[in-house]
């Protein structure tokens, strides 16, 4: 079919560059129908073949019938093989194409057949998350929290499992786009958040040098509402009222300081005995969200909840807990109390308004009740709107005695003071603030609170009730 000539020896595929001696092969010009007719080679055996067009352009057929485009191209004392595609999945017309770029890189210096080596090599995009979440650091320099990092995993396996094994250079915007739009669908917030993770985990690969590029930037955020619920003046004593009935005095306790102080609620959850100065009705909390520390003013009413537990206090913690923390975690069963209560007292009232008995059942489950009732209010037709109250969440509370003191007038220097908000333009105010102004505004915000909640008429404290046993 052609004639012989002397080539370097083929090394088995993944072998390193060999120096066996030349052997003859046959050189033809290869086309679609020259190729598809060349013969099998004995069973375990292989046979090569040269392009008369592109001299450095090789085609391997096995016994198994696979014929394989490589180019073959000494690199210093080695004979390097570097493999472009399978025929016919890649063409004659491509694979002479490739054979040229990929001699161009060649006679720039550069060693395809290395760089095809190193991706080999190269981190998968979880291998890289798991270097990312005990690396990665905040602004302020420290290691993301326990909690942060568990959010972050959560994430990464719920929502990034389709790209997870991709090499971390090869995730694109087209790979990240499609999953964030189709969390978005449901929940922008949620897309935002991932979108946000894939951006941070890049942005420290560009920082390692593995990447050049964020497939994140390429991807549009989803418009966020911001959130601006409290506790307006009509349901605060809806709301004392139902807390005050609360039989366990630690998840009590923990949302009535959590709404008179404003803190952050896992600063609240994990308040301990040694950072409050109730001599001074001052709140230490030497680590919040921002990475600095912060002085909470304690208001009298406040004080006064510390100073009652402060009497049976047993540990370190004011709120204490069962688990590995040593101090209360997650109290939702008792927020969700709170509001199931405050719902109940609603429909009882109103269905003895109509001149109807609700009969309490001895020992029967709250949640039981309230479903009794809502199901006897249907049967009367009665107007339920406004017997539960509307969506609140946990960190509202803290949003609340903001919009308090804004109602009371307060600066938002001093708000943010308060609260502990951190931005670049009002840091600089912060600083120049003592915490008097911010007691102050406390104190009238907090005593505006109770005397609209009908725990106080006056100056002087009033406990809150407790529930019997």
């Amino acid at each position: 079919m052609s004639k012989q000539i002397e080539v370097a020896q083929e090394p088995p595929e993944g072998a390193k560059p060999s120096k066996a001696k030349p052997k003859k092969v046959e050189r033809f010009s290869f086309t679609k129908t020259a190729i598809a007719g060349l013969p099998k080679p004995e069973a375990g055996k292989r046979a090569t073949y040269y392009d008369t067009t592109e001299p450095k352009l090789a085609l391997r057929v096995t016994g198994a019938g696979t014929k394989t485009f490589y180019i073959v191209k000494r690199v210093g004392a080695d004979m390097s093989w570097l493999k472009l595609g399978t025929f016919p999945d890649m063409t004659v017309e491509n694979a002479g194409k490739e054979a040229k770029i990929k001699l161009g890189l060649y006679a720039a210096g550069d060693d395809p057949a290395a760089v095809k080596r190193a991706a080999k090599q190269e981190q998968t995009l979880d291998e890289y998350f798991q270097h990312f979440i005990e690396n990665k650091r905040k602004k302020n320099g420290a290691l993301l929290s326990p909690k942060t990092k568990g959010e972050y995993k959560s994430q990464f396996a719920k929502y990034l499992a389709p790209i997870a094994k991709k090499k971390i250079s090869k995730v694109s915007v087209s790979d990240v786009k499609p999953l964030v739009r189709a969390i978005g669908k449901a929940h922008p917030v949620m897309a935002n958040r991932v979108r946000a993770l894939v951006s941070s985990i890049y942005g420290l690969a560009s920082e390692d040098g593995l990447v050049t590029s964020n497939p994140a930037a390429g991807v549009s955020k989803y418009g966020e509402i911001v959130r601006d619920r409290f506790l307006h003046a009509d349901e605060l004593p809806r709301f004392f009222a139902s807390v005050g009935q609360e039989t366990n005095s630690t998840v009590r306790d923990f949302f009535l300081l959590s709404l008179l102080t404003g803190a952050r609620r896992a600063n609240v959850l994990a308040m301990r005995w040694n950072q409050i100065r109730l001599d001074e009705g001052i709140w230490r909390i030497p680590n919040t969200k921002n990475g600095t520390p912060q002085n909470v003013t304690l208001s009298p009413e406040a004080a006064a909840i510390l100073t009652t537990r402060k009497e049976t206090a047993d540990g370190a913690f004011v709120f204490p807990g069962d688990g590995k923390s040593g101090h209360l975690i997650e109290p939702k069963k008792g927020w969700q109390r709170i509001f199931d209560r405050d719902e109940l007292a609603q429909l009882a009232a109103r269905i003895e308004a109509a001149d109807k008995a609700f009969p309490v059942v001895e020992g029967e489950a709250l949640t039981d009740t309230l479903e009794r009732a809502r199901k006897t209010a249907k049967r009367l037709k009665l107007d339920t709107e406004g017997t539960r109250i509307d969506p609140l969440r946990i960190h509202d509370l803290r949003r609340t005695l903001g919009s308090w003191q804004a109602k009371q007038g307060a600066s938002l220097a001093i708000i943010g003071k308060s609260l502990n908000h951190k931005s670049q333009q009002a840091t600089a105010i912060y600083a120049r603030l003592d915490l008097d102004p911010v007691r102050a505004s406390v104190n009238q915000a907090t005593a505006a609170m109770m005397e609209a909640g009908g725990m106080k008429k006056s100056a002087d404290v009033k406990p809150i009730r407790k529930a019997r046993a």
